[in-house]
């Protein structure tokens, strides 16, 4: 089983819990729990961080392809499930249409493809206006938590002092 991490969680943790300054901890433990084949994301992700510009953006591009995978043939295959979830619903065209085209779209074929856990902090809606990650997660069938679940399940443990 493995972690998909959505763009929110890497935006939030330097804007605001675990900044890339003073909490470096967390940052090491995406990395070392990449390499160990439990946490990834993907490159549509990556996109949207670089259009930050600032210092995630040059984070993850030091991270480059190990973290932030492409699509492959297999994921690009629950395209059509995940569009024909979408359209399905009571979700207004905007809504639809936009969710085709970014990443959430790719993350949830990631997800419903590797079957991993897709790790955001969006949260259900009722809204007719954006589909959100969670929504297609329920509908489809897909597992997803929030990081700090993520990490309370894997017993991360961010120390001061080597304690």
């Amino acid at each position: 089983m493995s972690y998909l991490v959505d763009a929110n969680v890497f935006i939030q943790a330097k804007n605001l819990h675990y900044g890339l300054d003073f909490c470096p901890a967390f940052w090491s433990w995406l990395v070392d729990n990449n390499v160990n084949g439990k946490v990834i994301s993907i490159d549509k992700v990556a996109d949207e961080i670089a259009a930050g510009a600032d210092e995630l953006y040059d984070w993850a591009r030091d991270q480059g392809s190990g973290l932030f995978t492409r699509t492959t043939p297999q994921i690009a295959a629950q395209f059509g499930p995940v569009s024909q979830w979408a359209t399905q619903q009571q979700y207004e065209p905007a809504a639809i249409n936009t969710f085709l085209q970014v990443a959430d779209f790719y993350l949830v074929a990631h997800a419903l493809a590797e079957g991993h856990i897709l790790v955001t902090h969006e949260v259900p809606s009722n809204s007719t206006k954006r589909i959100k990650i969670p929504n297609a997660c329920i509908g489809l069938n897909i597992h997803y938590m929030t990081p700090y679940e993520m990490l309370r399940r894997e017993r991360a443990r961010f120390v001061l002092g080597g304690q």
